[in-house]
């Protein structure tokens, strides 16, 4: 060792120590004192967790509610407008039944089928589409039977021609289709 060093240790070893009662004295006060202050702060830290837990649900809780409340008004918007466009659809039939018995060269009829396509157009627009059903197999989901009939032409359980036409509007039907189905 250096001479510093040595030296060092022993004024440490020469210094006085300090007497018995000025050392800190730990009494059962302090202790009892100690013990419930650790107490309270296990107290408090309990609450904290159960608070944090239930803002934690009650955000939870809150997002799911915001979530239903958005997909109920998407549900009742698409609702609403498939009522509106039930409504709008007998006047395109009307529409096309004209254009299907009109004369020849006739120029009303040139405005009536460029009525008949400005509102297909707005219908397609708006996602509505038409259920093709000719030539189809029957199926009850879109499809509306209105006569059972033998034909040699198409299979069984085949639609023959369409009476009305059916539309979608996403993935619901708004209307069916009413078809004639091959025996």
């Amino acid at each position: 060792m250096t001479e510093k060093k040595k030296h060092k240790q022993e004024e440490e070893l020469n210094e006085p120590q300090p007497a018995a009662e000025e050392m800190p004295v730990v009494t059962a006060q302090a202790n009892a004192e100690c013990d419930a202050l650790k107490a309270q702060l296990a107290e408090a830290e309990s609450k904290v967790s159960e608070y944090k837990d239930g803002w934690q649900r009650s955000q939870a809780e809150f997002l799911n509610y915001k979530n239903r409340i958005a997909r109920d008004n998407e549900m009742m918007y698409a609702s609403m407008k498939g009522d509106i466009i039930k409504k709008v659809l007998p006047a395109l039939d009307d529409l096309e039944r004209a254009l299907q018995n009109r004369p020849a060269d006739d120029a009303w009829a040139s405005g009536i089928e460029l009525i008949a396509r400005k509102l297909q157009n707005i219908m397609d627009a708006e996602g509505v589409k038409r259920i093709a059903a000719e030539g189809a197999v029957f199926d009850p989901n879109f499809h509306e039977a209105i006569s059972h009939e033998p034909s040699d032409a198409v299979e069984s359980e085949h639609v023959i021609a369409v009476v009305q036409n059916g539309y979608m509007l996403g993935e619901r039907v708004i209307r069916p289709a009413l078809v004639r189905v091959a025996q």
